[in-house]
């Protein structure tokens, strides 16, 4: 990895817009930072897209969506994506609506194994407002151990399901979206852009394992320092590193984009 300054003025200048992580990564311990929160204003005001792509619910998206300075929010790791339209919202899924009702079916037998074999293992706190997966906590209000992380991962391949771990949670899917996959859906459908366009014209940027498809995916890809925790679940690391951690990093990846943009 190289350090974000290294990131050269012909790429800054090309960038049509960011896609970006939430959870450590414009956020610390789970709040967000006012300085990441900032950056984005100003990345919008300098004409760049913005793209939020999270683990966390279709619900929480709605709100993302609604009232930060974004174009879009997809959410669920790709599973769908909100964005505005008019006076209201304008949702897509990975999807249908039939399939995704018998993935919920699926996923309930899934939770209950789990509540099974692994009692203290908590399904995340943000579940009320999920829509395509199942999310247990791993690293949010509680800490679980790795060997615990290892065999809920375990169980939840040997049901069928993919699993994703994040800094906070571990996800459940049975769809076959991705945050790659999902960001190239909401692109196409909202602004006509061919995955290949999205792909070589934005800035991705991360922190940890759930994150590994767009950084494999996107040609330009940054993550917040927090990300060096997890090297060992991202086949292909960010091409850039910033300096600081969490939202600060974020900061500090905006400012570098802006700042070679004139």
């Amino acid at each position: 990895m190289l350090p974000i300054r290294s990131l050269s003025p012909a790429i800054a200048k090309s960038l049509r817009g960011i896609c970006f992580d939430i959870d450590d990564t414009v956020t610390r311990h789970g709040r967000l930072e006012s300085s990441a929160y900032q950056a984005l204003f100003a990345l919008r005001e300098a004409g760049l897209k913005l793209l939020a792509i999270t683990g966390r619910p279709l619900g929480f998206a709605e709100v993302i969506a609604r009232m930060w300075p974004v174009d879009a929010a997809v959410g669920e790791n790709g599973g769908g994506f909100v964005a505005r339209h008019g006076a209201g919202l304008r949702f897509g899924y990975w999807d249908d609506a039939a399939t995704r009702l018998a993935q919920a079916t699926q996923l309930s037998i899934l939770r209950a194994r789990v509540a099974r074999e692994l009692p203290h293992v908590n399904v995340s706190s943000d579940g009320w407002a999920r829509r395509c997966d199942l999310a247990f906590d791993v690293g949010e209000e509680v800490q679980l151990p790795g060997a615990d992380v290892d065999r809920l991962v375990a169980i939840i391949e040997s049901e069928g399901a993919r699993a994703t771990v994040s800094s906070v949670h571990a996800h459940a899917q049975l769809g076959q979206h991705d945050k790659a996959k999902g960001a190239a859906l909401a692109a196409r459908e909202l602004w006509q852009l061919a995955p290949e366009t999205l792909r070589d014209s934005f800035l991705f940027v991360g922190d940890s394992g759930n994150d590994a498809a767009a950084f494999a995916w996107f040609t330009h890809t940054a993550g917040v320092a927090n990300v060096t925790r997890f090297l060992d679940r991202l086949p292909v690391p960010p091409r850039y590193v910033a300096r600081a951690e969490c939202g600060a990093g974020f900061t500090e990846i905006a400012q570098t984009v802006l700042e070679l943009r004139g």
